[in-house]
């Protein structure tokens, strides 16, 4: 199979991830997307985080009915840190013969020589998956001399501009302003119920 991974804290899941993941499986005609949920990002220790109970299930909602749409538990299920090089070791050793589609934004590609051992996660990716926003282009790029192996396996996604982040969102609960629209009707009656992001 071909596999695209959408990894992230998804602290909610919104429309911006879906739209993404559905470019992902059209452009790249590949089977599914696997949601990766990391339960304690490491570039993200500074920052509260809703319980990994709440943003398991706000996922569950927001990709149910969608047979391209997997949730992954191999985070979940493992203890921390949770680096994405031992992420792709262990999908890989899970499914050896399927091919794999990292997907990434330029941010984190520019970022990317940061990473704990870059060169080894480079290394268990068939394809490295820029997300290109349409007024993006992809001029200034990591090199080989950057990362060993790097160039031959990045590919591009042109996407559509979506101005939703998980951050205006939760900003948004916070301050009693509409978010509604921002995410899945069954996302939203559960950030509701539950009294989620009000401080």
């Amino acid at each position: 199979m071909k596999i695209a991974v959408l990894g992230g804290t998804f602290d909610p899941p919104h429309f911006g991830h879906l739209i993404l993941a559905s470019e992902a499986l059209d452009q790249l005609k590949i089977d599914q997307v696997l949601w990766v949920l990391t339960p304690f990002p490491p570039h993200k220790k500074r920052r509260k985080i809703t319980a990994l109970s709440h943003r398991q299930r706000m996922l569950e909602l927001a990709i149910q009915g969608n047979p391209g749409f997997i949730l992954s538990k191999v985070d979940i299920d493992r203890q921390p840190p949770h680096y994405a090089v031992d992420t792709m070791r262990l999908l890989r050793q899970q499914s050896p013969k399927d091919e794999y589609y990292y997907l990434m934004g330029v941010d984190s590609l520019n970022d990317l020589p940061t990473w704990h051992t870059p060169v080894d996660f480079v290394k268990h990716c068939h394809h490295i998956v820029v997300m290109l926003r349409h007024s993006e282009g992809g001029n200034e790029l990591l090199s080989e001399a950057d990362i060993p192996g790097l160039p031959s396996k990045l590919m591009f996604l042109k996407t559509p501009i979506i101005q939703i982040s998980g951050t205006d969102i939760r900003r948004r609960v916070k301050r009693g302003k509409p978010y509604r629209y921002f995410v899945p009707e069954n996302v939203y009656q559960y950030i509701q119920e539950n009294h989620l992001y009000q401080d």
